[in-house]
């Protein structure tokens, strides 16, 4: 019997260097202006050398564009998961529930990479998935938002959806989360119609 091709895992060595510089780096963000920010810096406050740094990232500016494909890809095994456990119209519920948790988890890091708004990336980022994400479902499903099928072109609407939510998150994030993720995505799933009112879970708190 053929045996089924494995992924292979990166070294949990390698994880943790490269959580020590992204901590490092996100402390520091939060002290200094981004331009005066440099790999020796970053090598003192993770506590490893230089030569270190140079083994994960050829420099600063290819550190920035890992770590905004590692959060991306984060919340493509968010969605992912769901989408694979659930074909149910709550689907799109649960995919929004998850994310912003995941959001609230790792509150500093979006905090000073998404809401500071300092490395666009993060946010041009975000924005492509967003739009990529709610053109698939207007794609595959017949209960979007009446919206689309108004004069207003699809990509306006698909454009004006995912910035407004970015645009929330980043307020959110701002004001140091005074909403529950439950509660906040129940308010966006009536804003944008995910489900219908009735429903929704209700916030437990």
């Amino acid at each position: 019997m053929k045996a089924m091709p494995t992924t292979p895992r990166t070294d949990p060595r390698v994880l943790r260097t490269r959580q020590l510089i992204r901590d490092a780096f996100i402390d520091l963000l939060e002290e200094i202006q981004l331009e005066k920010i440099t790999v020796n810096r970053i090598a003192e406050r993770a506590t490893i050398n230089r030569v270190t740094f140079y083994l994960h990232y050829r420099d600063i500016p290819e550190m920035l564009e890992k770590l905004a494909d590692d959060m991306i890809g984060e919340i493509h095994t968010i969605v992912d998961g769901i989408q694979n456990q659930s074909r149910s119209r709550d689907m799109d519920w649960s995919i929004l529930v998850n994310m912003l948790e995941h959001i609230a988890e790792n509150s500093k890091f979006y905090k000073v990479m998404l809401a500071s708004q300092r490395i666009p990336v993060f946010n041009d980022r975000l924005m492509k998935l967003f739009v990529d994400l709610i053109t698939s479902r207007s794609e595959n499903q017949t209960d979007f938002p009446s919206t689309l099928s108004m004069a207003v072109p699809k990509d306006i609407a698909i454009w004006y959806g995912s910035s407004a939510f970015i645009g929330t998150i980043v307020c959110w994030l701002r004001e140091d989360m005074p909403y529950t993720p439950l509660f906040l995505a129940k308010q966006l799933s009536l804003l944008f119609h995910i489900q219908q009112v009735t429903d929704l879970p209700t916030d437990p708190e």
